[in-house]
């Protein structure tokens, strides 16, 4: 009896031990849950999104400033901003896994430590890198099917994208990412690896920083095939305009300055493949301007 007993004990810590939940994070830290999290809070716009899409959107209880997508992101509780987390009102939230960006949240990343919230980074700086948050995110939230569906959703997309403009002809291209000062992206940048993926060569891809200032005399010494552009907002291209006044330019010359939603392609989540998608055809539509 006592046996037996004793082997009943043995399978129930097993078991115990089986349930555990562990992921290792975009800092190379592993993370282990009791159980799959339940209220979650998303410390960056693009957390939001990945936990939405991994299917465990309804078990987040506080965004950040900017959380606008899924729309029902807009109704849940602010704690904050990328520099600086109401950390009384988090606490009385009562999360139980806080999701945060590598490169933001810093300065207060160690308060999050000691008050011994469960933390989980990510930042996808690859295609890969948006799958994979996503599975882990389904994992720690129980969600599982959910974020494996999406994020094989994905990989097919960015695969398709890839077999159809392989062997296009390169087109040489300016990635406007803010105005002033003027900045664009290196290769290493996940907008540069979207130029890559669309069969587009990136004037500034070489850059050692992933989003390098530059001058206007640089954009006209390198005479890009096209130029793109986000802007401030989803519908306003007002950026493109300048680029309007030199007619020696060939993405002017050619009328190939063209707009994409900055949202669809600034955030490393699932609605990267419809701005990947968007950016591919203007890739296009400037082969066929030849």
């Amino acid at each position: 009896m006592h046996q037996r007993a004793l082997l009943v004990l043995l399978m129930l810590v097993s078991s115990l031990v089986r349930a555990e939940i562990c992921e290792r994070d975009d800092r190379g830290q592993t993370l282990c849950l009791a159980q799959p999290a339940m209220r979650i809070a998303t410390l960056s716009p693009g957390a939001t999104e990945l936990v939405f899409a991994a299917g465990a959107g309804d078990r987040v209880v506080a965004v950040v400033e900017f959380s606008d997508y899924p729309p029902e992101a807009k109704a849940i509780t602010s704690v904050g901003n990328h520099g600086r987390i109401d950390l009384e009102t988090l606490v009385a939230l009562k999360p139980d896994l806080v999701i945060d960006w590598v490169s933001g949240n810093t300065a207060q990343k160690d308060k999050l430590d000691v008050l011994d919230f469960p933390v989980f980074s990510i930042e996808p700086q690859t295609f890969e890198g948006v799958s994979t948050a996503l599975e882990r995110l389904g994992r720690l939230a129980g969600t599982a099917a959910a974020g494996q569906t999406a994020a094989d959703d994905f990989r097919d997309g960015i695969a398709d994208l890839a077999r159809r403009y392989r062997d296009q002809p390169p087109v040489t291209v300016f990635y406007e990412v803010w105005e002033e000062p003027l900045m664009t992206v290196s290769d290493q940048q996940l907008i540069g690896k979207v130029i890559t993926l669309c069969g587009g060569d990136n004037v500034f891809g070489d850059q050692d920083s992933l989003i390098p200032r530059i001058d206007v005399e640089s954009v006209l010494a390198a005479n890009p095939e096209a130029i793109l552009a986000g802007g401030m907002g989803e519908a306003n291209d007002r950026w493109l305009e300048p680029w309007r006044q030199y007619p020696g330019l060939l993405a002017t010359q050619r009328d190939n300055l063209f707009f994409v939603p900055p949202s669809l392609v600034q955030r490393p989540t699932p609605r990267l493949l419809e701005g990947s998608r968007i950016f591919c055809d203007h890739l296009e539509r400037a082969r066929g301007r030849r």
